[in-house]
């Protein structure tokens, strides 16, 4: 296009302080959210996959500024496009979107379904699955950067009330009961110290130990019959769950801080059962919880 055309189009969003709709008040963040594009990632095998990517970015916008040039946003995402996606990567992303936009602050977040195979409790089947992932970055305006991720584990709770109310039934008075159990999830968010690598594959593992009954993908009826048997072993109210994970994050030194928020997708009532649990080394952390409604499975 003719370079003295496109000078002449009028710029809108860098128009004079004076032109601001209502407060003249600066604004934390601004940008573009759930653009999609397929990113590359490495396993914890050093093996790299493609998944689809919904990405959100955003700056701050000064006082004094009307608008930013929100298609920067994705031009200049769009010139990392090619590399293979790291929470550290974030950090060189931000610094361009802060240097192109002139914003002070800066914030990406990447959220995408994550496969891992996973095995069969006794047939030794083997299935894919998949978690809901995000990988976060922050620049501030001293060019700090936190590096954050966010993941989401399934698993099911058999209630301890219910377990020994139906042995109690069968003790007493010989009837057969079943203890009640759910569907529940855990979505942590967790800080990664400076300097310190974390993978998607280390956070499943800490929740599968944590919790220990994620739900399964290729079952038989050996499998189902495994499943039963752990989840009558393992009985767990929210509570428990939440202080579970809260002792498995906190014993890892590469975490920084986190936070964890469970659901338990109730059989027994007509509610749900949901508890929040930080560390609380920032008071302001960004994964904080308070929309329980995204937490049902």
């Amino acid at each position: 296009m003719n370079t003295e055309y496109r000078q002449s189009l009028p710029d809108t969003q860098n128009r004079d302080a004076s032109e601001i709709l209502g407060a003249n008040v600066p604004i934390m963040q601004v940008g573009i959210s759930n653009f999609r594009l397929p990113l590359r990632y490495m396993t914890a095998k050093g093996e790299p996959v493609t998944l689809e990517t919904s990405v959100t970015g955003t700056v701050s916008l000064a006082a004094d500024r009307k608008g930013i040039n929100m298609s920067r946003i994705m031009r200049v995402f769009y010139n990392f496009k090619d590399r293979v996606f790291t929470p550290e990567l974030l950090e060189e992303i931000l610094l361009a979107y802060k240097e192109s936009l002139g914003s002070s602050r800066a914030r990406l977040r990447l959220g995408f379904s994550y496969p891992i195979i996973k095995q069969s409790l006794r047939s030794g089947l083997e299935g894919f699955q998949y978690y809901q992932c995000a990988y976060e970055g922050v620049v501030d305006d001293l060019g700090r950067f936190r590096k954050i991720i966010h993941f989401d584990f399934v698993y099911s709770s058999a209630c301890p009330c219910a377990s020994d109310l139906s042995e109690h039934a069968r003790e007493t008075r010989g009837q057969y009961a079943i203890a009640h159990s759910q569907r529940s999830k855990a979505r942590i968010s967790v800080e990664v110290r400076p300097g310190k690598t974390l993978t998607i594959e280390d956070l499943q593992s800490m929740m599968d130990q944590a919790l220990l009954t994620e739900t399964q993908v290729m079952v038989r009826r050996e499998d189902e019959q495994a499943f039963a048997e752990l989840n009558g072993d393992q009985t767990k109210f929210v509570e428990d769950a939440a202080r579970l994970v809260y002792e498995a994050l906190d014993a890892d030194n590469r975490i920084f801080d986190f936070q964890a928020a469970c659901a338990h997708l109730e059989s027994l009532h007509s509610h749900d059962a949901v508890a929040v649990i930080n560390k609380g080394v920032d008071k302001g952390f960004s994964g904080h919880i308070d929309d329980f409604q995204s937490l049902i499975c």
